[in-house]
């Protein structure tokens, strides 16, 4: 999710589900412990409960970098052995880590030794020819054996020769199953499982056999489908729509805009948010082109929802008067 679920992002998600626990894109040690910490690690009282997700493989880096997270007030830490890209393999880090379970297994120790907050792994079934059974238990126990207690599992191989990393997202064939085991052979341990899941439907049928679910694209391209998540996972409260959710995420928009942040940083991430629904498509546009003007304001969504409102009372307008005639 690297340049996406960014400190705006994880706001309108929030303004959708409080109880849902955020992630951070994936950040590398070299990012957090020399770049703009301002810039990076920034975030919103809002956002609770949140992660760091980081990005490494040298066990004293990443010690210092989860030490300066957790001095920033994120709620965990969390070490990403699953991302597939061209620079995250050239840096030692991401999906090719599965490779070395020692490794990934003497960074968390490293981790876990200098914060007192959650210490986590997201990783792969494997990489290329490893067997998954034996690659992704083999990690886990490792990990397990120096503290750790919760993985997220990407239910997929990552084909690290071959592949893009955008084909890595969907190629790869799902294994549910295997992480189905994972968690049956190894109860004493949380485990969420990632990858494929587009829908609270799915997500529901996947928390009969694991503990949690991770919501990764189908949440950033459709994100009203996050409104329902308090409700329908969390026992909490009734189902936040698109609308409310623009009206609670304006706040934020109005604040930023008065820092000085440019309008099209924060509504790029809302563009999917009426996403199936009538006037989408008036949405997105005026979203698109009118957010990136200069000086764009909340005028710009303020039209753009009254687009999408126009639409659906011109619906709903239609039906009553079809009912009426019937």
């Amino acid at each position: 999710m690297m340049d996406w679920t960014d400190r705006h992002c994880r706001v309108l998600h929030r303004a959708l589900s409080g109880h849902a626990r955020l992630y951070t894109e994936m950040l590398t040690t070299g990012a957090v412990l020399h770049g703009d910490r301002a810039r990076l690690l920034g975030f919103d009282a809002a956002e609770h409960p949140v992660a760091l997700q980081l990005g490494g493989s040298d066990p004293a880096d990443l010690a210092r970098a989860a030490r300066v997270g957790e001095a920033e007030g994120y709620d965990e830490i969390n070490l990403n052995v699953g991302c597939p890209s061209d620079r995250v393999q050239s840096g030692r880090f991401g999906a090719c880590l599965m490779r070395e379970p020692a490794l990934v297994a003497e960074c968390m120790a490293a981790i876990i030794a200098a914060v007192r907050i959650p210490a986590t792994v997201k990783c792969r079934i494997g990489v290329d020819d490893q067997d998954p059974e034996e690659s992704l238990f083999g990690l886990v126990d490792a990990c397990a054996a120096v503290g750790v207690d919760t993985f997220v599992v990407h239910a997929r191989k990552a084909m690290l020769k071959g592949l893009s990393p955008k084909a890595n997202r969907d190629v790869p064939p799902l294994n549910y199953p295997l992480v189905y085991r994972l968690k049956r052979e190894r109860p004493d341990l949380t485990i969420v499982i990632n990858g494929g899941i587009g829908s609270l439907d799915a997500a529901q049928e996947h928390l009969r056999h694991v503990d949690g679910v991770m919501l990764g694209r189908a949440a950033y391209h459709t994100p009203a489908i996050l409104g329902d998540a308090d409700a329908r996972l969390f026992g909490g409260a009734d189902r936040v729509d698109a609308f409310a959710a623009v009206a609670r995420y304006r706040l934020y928009i109005e604040a930023q805009l008065g820092r000085g942040i440019h309008l099209a940083a924060m509504t790029r991430h809302m563009l999917g948010l009426f996403h199936g629904s009538p006037g989408a498509r008036s949405w997105r546009r005026i979203l698109t082109v009118e957010g990136v003007k200069p000086g764009a304001g909340i005028g710009v969504v303020e039209a753009a929802l009254a687009a999408v409102s126009g639409v659906q009372d011109q619906r709903l307008t239609v039906r009553l008067e079809a009912g009426e005639a019937a």
